[in-house]
């Protein structure tokens, strides 16, 4: 089924009993940032073996952006790494899951993450992949919450802020739902 332009989902058109939120950032203005990011790593990594690491879910939809805006040739893999539960409430253990499925020695390793707040996650990640010898571990996020940081990490490639707020859409979620929406929004808790 073809959905014309007028009918894709946009933050006016979303049906305000599903969950309430103020748009952060639009769809457009996501996707300038994401061609800016592609063209830096390509430069980066040029003549480099470059894997990029999404952390699933919250990575998906900003992952398959972001690879394609990389000019250069790379590999994929996914792990994922959970420390909420029932939505909104995080827990202090993270649980990972699956990993890479080839070898890493040597290679340039890039973590894609939707969005960094405590750092705990992607701290245990890149200390889970230290051991298997990559030649260099970097993060790109689409969306960097320092306000949160229990930890000290450098992100070396980041989209935006997150603020304070707890945010939805474009790959991001409450209880698994609203990934679905192509802008990020602030929740709004009534």
């Amino acid at each position: 089924m073809n959905v014309s332009q007028e009918e894709q989902i946009d933050s006016s058109t979303w049906d305000p009993d599903a969950q309430k939120f103020d748009l952060l950032y639009s769809q457009d203005k996501i996707d300038r940032k994401i061609r800016q990011m592609g063209q830096q790593i390509s430069y980066d990594y040029k003549d480099k073996e470059l894997l990029l690491i999404g952390v699933l879910k919250g990575c998906v939809v900003f992952m398959a952006d972001l690879m394609r805006t990389i000019s250069i040739p790379l590999e994929i893999d996914f792990i994922t790494a959970t420390s909420y539960s029932n939505g909104l409430k995080r827990d202090d253990k993270i649980v990972f899951a699956g990993g890479p499925e080839a070898t890493i020695k040597g290679k340039h390793i890039l973590i894609v993450e939707g969005i960094v707040d405590t750092g705990q996650t992607v701290e245990a990640l890149i200390n889970r992949l230290k051991n298997q010898e990559p030649a260099s571990i970097e993060i790109v996020t689409l969306l960097d919450k320092p306000i949160s940081r229990k930890t000290e990490i450098k992100i070396r490639y980041k989209g935006f802020d997150a603020g304070k707020d707890f945010v939805i859409g474009y790959g991001l979620d409450i209880s698994q739902k609203f990934r679905n929406l192509p802008f990020i929004g602030k929740v709004i808790n009534e």
